[in-house]
């Protein structure tokens, strides 16, 4: 056996045996996704990462295998609860975090979106295809001036007759160069209040460009758009969509899954560097067979379980219809900075090959850049829980 042949398949890490209390429907949405993964994903994404392409073969066969859905309840979405939809992002980004964060854009941003404050025509009309991954989904909230302070988007929605007319520029928007369907977030000029506008394809005045020479989620393109009195009819705005407080209900579910993406890259890291250790032979022994080395992958062990603990317990919140913005978001910043630490300490471990990517975790090293910064930076997220438990706000 070569030293890279199967690195990335998953060693089941689950040292605190938490998987012992996952009902069947659990436990077959983890390994559904993993075979996914292991199947259909890892034999060919390092070449789509290389090349920036997008693998939308790849897309249509996670809806075909019904897993998107982010556990949005009926209209076409596959039966999964708040656990069941984490350890479906968990194994998809352990195996790629571009396909990861398609789903999280296509169902925990775009689909969330008209299913939590969509009309019901418009949740039929959308989310049956865009469950299949048939209709492709974007949600246009940050714009090249607005990241952290996404509040004050200066995105712009006039009324006119019976259609809204938006004019603003957006960046960072995930699959916005190709979706059916894109959420733009304006403000509307008669009340400054920012709401949720459904842009169709093909609309006239919207304009994309796929950003180019990003060193993280190559296989995944993000849009920077430009809207040029884009003319919406009155019927696609987001009846729920009233203020940005609403579009923050939206983000606060997917910032949980952040979390969860968080820890599939970690995992990813963790076993490729368990498994690298037993085959890889220096000064006459496997690597497994010095101190040092089970010392350093007992502490990414040690941060895996750490992350996975917080995973368990968010779900469990969620459940219950208990998780507040502060819990996801202390959640997200724990998990994506360990997974940092974890993956650096992967690359290491590996020495010269750790950068190749035929051992994957060079990829998710880099990968995992864009989630610690994506729905919210750690900065942001320090100062909310900040907040939060101090009564006193460090920003605007």
């Amino acid at each position: 056996m070569t030293l890279a042949e199967d690195i990335g398949k998953a060693l089941s890490t689950d040292y605190f045996q938490l998987r012992e209390e996952f009902s069947p429907e659990q436990m077959d949405h983890l390994l559904r996704t993993r075979a996914f993964v292991e199947d259909e994903v890892l034999p060919v994404i390092n070449g789509y990462w290389e090349r920036a392409e997008f693998p939308r073969e790849l897309a249509e066969k996670l809806g075909a295998a019904g897993l998107v859905g982010d556990g949005i309840e009926g209209y076409g979405c596959p039966p999964m609860d708040a656990l069941s939809a984490g350890l479906v992002h968990m194994e998809l980004n352990r195996g790629d975090g571009s396909l990861g964060t398609f789903l999280g854009v296509q169902a925990g941003l775009a689909m969330k979106s008209i299913a939590m404050l969509g009309s019901e025509e418009q949740k039929q009309r959308w989310l049956p295809p865009m469950a299949r991954c048939e209709a492709l989904g974007a949600f246009a909230l940050t714009e090249p001036d607005h990241g952290s302070d996404s509040i004050a988007l200066e995105t712009s929605a006039r009324r006119d007759g019976e259609s809204y007319v938006l004019n603003g520029s957006k960046k960072w928007i995930g699959n916005g160069t190709i979706a059916d369907v894109v959420v733009v977030w304006a403000r509307d000029t008669d009340d400054g209040q920012v709401k949720g506008f459904l842009v169709e394809k093909g609309a006239q005045g919207y304009r994309a460009r796929r950003i180019e020479g990003k060193g993280s989620l190559r296989a995944v393109w993000q849009a920077e758009i430009e809207l040029e009195d884009v003319r919406v009819p009155a019927e696609n705005v987001l009846p729920g969509g009233r203020s940005f407080k609403d579009t923050g209900a939206v983000l606060a579910t997917t910032r949980g899954s952040c979390a969860w993406m968080a820890l599939g890259h970690a995992v990813a890291g963790y076993e490729a560097a368990l498994t690298y250790a037993g085959r890889r032979k220096q000064f006459g022994k496997p690597l497994v067979e010095f101190q040092l080395i089970q010392e350093r992958l007992v502490g990414m062990l040690a941060k895996v379980t750490s992350m996975q603990l917080y995973c368990r317990r968010l779900a469990d919140l969620a459940l219950a219809g208990r998780v507040e913005p502060t819990l996801a978001g202390l959640a997200k910043a724990h998990n994506t900075s360990t997974a940092r630490a974890v993956l650096a300490e992967a690359r290491d471990l590996l020495g010269g090959n750790g950068i190749l990517l035929d051992f994957h975790v060079i990829r998710h090293m880099a990968d995992i850049e864009s989630i610690h910064t994506f729905e919210g930076t750690e900065t942001i997220q320090t100062l909310i829980v900040g907040r939060d438990i101090t009564g006193a706000s460090a920003f605007a």
